[in-house]
This record gives C-alpha cells, structure tokens and sequence, in this order.
C-alpha cells in the first residue's frame, strides 16, 4: 500500500458490512465497556484526547482511575442498576477529573456495560428545554395538517428550528424501498430534494434493520477518524463488539463517502416506524461538522414517535374509509345479483358499479365461449387468451392481480394502453367463469435524485477511488410505462369476499335446481348424507358471531378499546371460516359434474405455483421443502392444482409443532399410471380411522388443534377419481404421513 494513498473499498459487498460490529467510535466523546464490578475492560484509543490517560494503561483498572473519585462515585449507582437495558439511558452531566464536562448515555448489551461520555460546555446536566415547546407546538397544529405530506413538513420545519440544519427531509419507502421525499425545509442556499427519490439501493437491508432497533443515528463530521477500541474485541465474548445501540457508533466508511459526495458533513436521522416497520426516515443534513447535544437530540426523536403515531392514525382512518365505500357498493351489486335467475346475465345491470368497486377502466365477464364487456377493455379473443394464460399458470382457483400485465403475460403485449393493470376474479372453481377487471396504462415520470442506473465517467489513474456510483445527486427523470395504478390491498380483500359471496349465491342457485331436476339425484342424496355435518360445522362460527356481537353491543359504552377489537376480531374469524366452509362445499358438489379439460401438465411448476399460493401460511416457519424431480403429466391443471394445494396446505398446518417442518414431494412412474407423494414429519394419524380420511366433513383431530373444513381431501380424491385414479394414505401417529395419489397415463389429450 502506498502511504498517503486512499485504501480501496469492496463496493460490492457494502451490504455485507459489519456496521454492528465497526471496532470504532466517532471520536467527539469516548466509550468505555465495563465489568458489573465496574472494572474497565476496554476503552476507546481516544481516551487520552479527552482524559489525558492512555487507553491501553486503564485495561482492568477501576472506574475511578479513569474519570475521578468524585464523577466514578456520582455514576456508580447508575451504571449498576439492574434496571439497566440495551438502549441507552442519560446518566447525566458529570466532570472526569481533569476538568472537562461530558454528558453519559449508558446500556446494558452484549455481555457488558457500555458507557458514552460525549463531551459537552455545560458543567450542568441537560435540561431537555428544546422538547416540550417542539412538541407543544407540533401538536398544537397536528389537526390543522389536511395531509401527510403537510403533517410531514410541519415535522421537517420543527426539527430544523431545533437543530439548526441546513436541511431536512422526510421521506417515505415505497414497496419497492425507494425512498421518496415527501417534505422539507431548508436554508436558500441548499439543493432542494422534494419530490425526488433515492434508490433503496442507498440503504442496504442491514441498514434498514438496525434503522428499526435504534431510532436516531448522528454524524457530526463526515472527516472524522475513528477511535478503534482497546483492546479490540469484547474480553467477556470474545467477539467483535455490538455497538448496534451505541450513539458513538462508528459508520460505514462508504456511507461516509456518499455524504461527503452529497455535499454534507453532518447529518442525523430519526426513524419513522409505523406498526413495527419502517414507514419512512426523516433526515438532516448541514454542509458543515455540526455537534448536536443528547437533550436536542432528544427532543428531535420523540417528535419522531408522535409524527409515526400520526401517520398510522391518518393511514387507518383513510384505510377505513376506503373499504367502507367499497364494501358498500359490494353490498348494492350483490342485491342486484340475486334478483334473476342467471348470475352471469344479472351483472350486466351492474357493469359500472363493477368499475367503481376495483376503480379501473374496463370490465369482462367469460362464461365458457361466452364474454361479456362494459368500459374500456381488449378486445374478446385477447380476453379469452389471458384467461387461458391464467388457467395454464394455475391462477383458476383464487383472485389474480398485477399493475404489469405486460411484463409477465406474453398474450398482453400491445396491450398497455388499457390492460396494463389486471384484477382476476374465477367466478368458478370447476367452469372457466371469470370476472376480469382492467386497467389503464397510467404513464407517470419519477424524478430520482441522481441517476440510480446510471454509470459514471471512469476516474483518473491517480483520483482517489469513489465508492459508489451515487457521485451525483442532480435531478434525473424517469419516465414509466406498461404500468398501471397499483391495486390496493383492500381492494384484492374485498374481492374475495365479493368471489365467497357470488358462489354463496351459486350454491343457494344448485341446490334450488337439485330439488327441481331428477339428473341430480344423485347430488341431492350425497348432499343429505352430510347435510347433518354441514350443519354442526356452519353452526358453530355463526354461534361465534352472534355471541361476540352480543358481547360487543354490551360493551358499546366501555372505553375498553382492547376488548372491543378482540370482539370484532372473533367475529371476523367466524365470518371467514362460514364463508370458507360454504366455498369449499360449492367446490365440492360441483367437482363431480364439471368436464374435464386435460393438457401436458409441468408438475414441477405445478408444485412450485402451489407453494407460492401458500405464501402467507408460510410466514415465521422454518420449513424444509425437499422436492424431487417430477414428470410431465397430461390432466386437468385446474383440478390437479387444487388437489396439490389442498395436500401441502394440509402438510403446512399438521406441521406446525415441528421445527423445522419437512415437506417431501416425489413420484414414481411405470407403464399403467404415475403416483405422486406428499409425506411430512407432522402430527399423524390413527390407521384405525384412515377410512374416514377422504370423507366429506370428516376430521381426525379437533379443530380446536388444527383449522379446517374437513372437505379438502374429499375434493383431492374425487379429482383424483374424475382422472381414473385413486388416492389413499399411510402414517404413524405422532411421527407424519404420506399421502398419495395416482393419474393413469392413458389419459388422452382432447
């Protein structure tokens, strides 16, 4: 290495920096870690600056060799509270023994005592007289702030007036973790970033997350030189320290560049966490070093938490509002819905109350060979090519949507201009009945703050190296297409319940024809054969319902906000599993009369499409997923992907209690058939009972244990039975089960 010369960086592996465990502080105060005796175990190589003792000579020395009798006296109460935790907590203002004055922050964390002394003028502890007139008056103009962007820019102008900074911005990530700059105030003479956005490239996911556990972050100097400890690893672990929670914590030297690139020397964020995650960051930046006293610091980060808790009240007041209106015109157009006696000709009345309900442009509804369209759509051949793209990629059985139809469906390209968005509805388990709701191409510009693709000019062989590409922050627009405004979450929600409401309908319309016609004798002894268990099941949430809407009119006068919820939260729960037991029963009584369409089937891609339906189950679980190699089949890839999701999902839930969960899938294969395997190391079965299995309604465990309707694997074998095969199981209890099923190979094409 050439002294003098710039050390390069890994750029490439910024986001794999040890920014816990930096070994460093900033060096405008020193850190000292500390035995529960409060003997020194290292001290940070500027001790001396500040102190005038070496930091290697105080290495197992008491407290009181380093900062005096008189201050070491004062702190040691504190510092041995039990009380103490991982986020630091203000001691006080104390004075070592050569004079100098030092605010001390302390925490309890890996293993150690960790003591910040940052050095202040003041020999008088911090009056934190910045924080009640800062949020005195913010909250006093809370209700004034019509929107959340100017809610933000009251926040951003109150931390500048505390602060002192050139500039600060608010800024929220969008899904994708760009952050996008909602709100600022700033000196004349500074860059304006408002409106702009910077990559999530500029936050790396570890950042992120230490961004959630500490919720402000300062840098006085970009320039400083960072005080290594000593010695440099913790004597009690072994291991680097964890400095995650320390205010003196060293930065990343690339962040450090990119704020020196930035045009700033000094910077502080405050994190912004809305329902435990990180919603936004409001950031300061000075062109100038600029220290910044615990107590305005302090008063800067509960500002944050009460901005945070505005945001979450606005965004659940907006959200609640939003799903009332759409949930009351889902209410109007079901009441038209059932007032004829076909419920594909009835939705033709409500065709504009279906572009409101999903606010898009076009509507379409296909029946078979049938298509029905209101608004602006494409035309029907291209309609009846995506819904085959659907059926193919084993999107039949539940709601489909995306804001880049284009981008996915090869079928929709040319189609932009109003297709761009697609919300999918099946109307139909077993039929091709879909209800397709469409959406422009909403063209729109970003402005990023600095091309975050780009490419810079190559350095000069003797300029010092750049750490990132981010070397320029001027404004650079983006224009995107072929893509359309996001569907709302609550909109994808509502939709199903509208799908569990429409086949509540078509089942009421099945029964009613079963009574009328002789071809569904059949139907109509299978469906008394379990009308009793039907009952018992269906009864049991709607007895929730009304007991816990008892129970919340009762309380409709307590200001017990917390039992009112877990009411309502048991009411939603019912609801969902009457809906979920009447959906599965219409699957059911229907899977026996639908034809079948039978094409080449890709099983593997079968399996992997089921798994990823079952993403939300999956959440927290440590599931080992073991799938071999599986055949090209030719079957009904509608049916077979319901049977497959109904097998996983039921190796998901029996697997609970086990971690991690093994999930095997694999087949064999010979002449006459192919059989395929789903085993698990769940909970099991009695083989005394394994005839009841594939019964309607039929459970070998109690609900209170494990979820469910009791019809998923009555369905799998009646798909398997409608292919010629069969389907059986094997397991010992407590020790997880296999299940099989078989698919003759002579099925023909049609």
């Amino acid at each position: 290495m050439i002294p003098g010369q710039p050390v390069p960086l890994d750029l490439s592996r910024c986001d794999q920096e040890p920014i816990r465990t930096p070994g460093s502080i900033q060096p405008h105060g020193f850190l000292l870690t500390l035995s529960p005796q409060l003997t020194v175990l290292q001290a940070s190589a500027n001790l001396a600056r500040w102190t005038g003792i070496d930091a290697e000579a105080v290495t197992g020395a008491p407290l009181t060799d380093v900062i005096g009798e008189t201050a070491a006296t004062r702190l040691a109460p504190a510092l041995r509270d039990e009380k103490l935790a991982n986020r630091p907590f203000y001691l006080g203002t104390f004075t070592t023994g050569n004079g100098q004055h030092f605010d001390v922050l302390a925490h309890a964390w890996d293993s150690v005592i960790i003591a910040e002394f940052e050095a202040v003028e003041r020999d008088a502890p911090a009056g934190f007289r910045e924080l009640y007139p800062l949020l005195g008056d913010f909250l006093l103009n809370v209700n004034e702030a019509a929107s959340l962007e100017s809610l933000a820019t009251l926040a951003a102008h109150h931390v500048r007036t505390v602060t002192g900074y050139g500039r600060v911005v608010v800024y929220q990530f969008d899904p994708d973790g760009h952050g996008h700059v909602m709100a600022e105030s700033k000196e004349d003479d500074y860059v304006s970033y408002m409106g702009q956005r910077f990559p999530a490239s500029d936050i790396p996911a570890q950042a992120r997350e230490l961004y959630t556990l500490q919720r402000i972050r300062l840098i006085q100097d970009a320039n400083y030189t960072p005080a290594p400890l000593v010695p440099p690893r913790n004597p009690v672990t072994g291991a680097a320290n964890d400095l995650s929670f320390a205010a003196l914590r060293s930065v990343s030297p690339v962040h450090l560049q990119y704020m020196r690139n930035m045009g700033t020397l000094a910077s502080m964020s405050v994190s912004l966490i809305v329902k435990g995650k990180l919603w936004g960051l409001i950031s300061c930046h000075n062109t100038g070093p600029a220290p910044m006293e615990f107590e305005k610091r302090t008063a800067c980060e509960q500002l944050g938490q009460v901005l945070s808790l505005c945001i979450e009240s606005r965004e659940d007041a907006q959200e609640l509002t939003f799903r009332l209106d759409v949930r009351r015109m889902m209410v109007e157009m079901l009441g038209n819905l059932t007032k004829g006696a076909d419920i594909i000709d009835n939705m033709r009345v409500v065709f504009p109350e279906l572009l409101r309900f999903a606010r898009a442009g076009g509507v379409a509804i296909v029946a078979n060979e049938r298509v029905l369209t209101y608004g602006d759509t494409p035309d029907d051949e291209a309609i009846d090519g995506i819904v085959a793209w659907l059926e193919q990629q084993g999107h039949g059985a539940e709601v489909f949507q995306t804001d880049a139809l284009g981008s996915i469906c090869p079928l929709a390209a040319g189609l932009e201009r109003n297709a761009s968005g697609l919300l999918a509805m099946p109307i139909s388990r077993v039929h091709k009945h879909y209800l397709l709701w469409f959406r422009p191409e909403a063209v729109h510009t970003i402005e990023w703050a600095g091309n975050p693709r780009g490419k810079q000019e190559a350095p000069a062989p003797d300029a010092p190296t750049q750490l990132s590409p981010r070397t320029s922050f001027d404004a650079w627009r983006e224009e995107i297409h072929g893509v359309s405004l996001p569907w709302h979450v609550a909109e994808i929600e509502l939709t199903n319940e509208f799908r569990s409401a429409l086949l509540g309908i078509a089942l009421e319309r099945a029964e009613q024809m079963a009574e009328l016609a002789e071809e569904l004798g059949r139907a109509n002894k299978e469906l008394e054969a379990f009308s009793y268990s039907v009952s018992h099941d269906l009864r049991a949430p709607l007895r929730h319902i009304v007991g816990f809407s008892d129970l919340l009119l009762e309380a409709s006068g307590s200001e017990d906000g917390i039992m009112r919820q877990r009411f309502l939260t048991n009411i939603k729960k019912s609801a969902r599993l009457a809906g979920k037991l009447v959906d599965d029963l219409l699957s059911f009584s229907q899977m026996g009369r639908a034809a079948l369409r039978p094409v080449e089937v890709d099983m593997r891609h079968l399996v992997t499409s089921c798994i990823d339906k079952l993403g939300l189950d999956l959440q927290g679980r440590n599931i080992d997923w073991q799938i071999q190699p599986l055949p090209r089949i030719v079957a009904d890839p509608t049916f077979l992907h319901l049977a497959m999701v109904n097998l996983l999902s039921n190796a998901v839930k029996f697997t609970g209690g086990r971690d991690p969960a093994v999930i095997r899938v694999w087949a064999e294969q010979d002449a006459v058939e192919t059989v395929f395997h789903v085993a698990d190391n769940g909970a099991g079965f009695n083989m005394d009972y394994v005839h009841k299995l594939f019964g309607v309604f039929q459970r070998l465990h109690r609900m209170e244990d494990f979820q469910g309707t009791g019809i998923g694997l009555a369905n799998v074998r009646r798909i398997v039975e409608r292919h010629g095969g069969r389907a059986w199981a094997e397991s010992t209890l407590g020790q997880g089960a296999t299940f099989s099923f078989s698919i003759p190979r002579k099925l023909a094409l049609p």
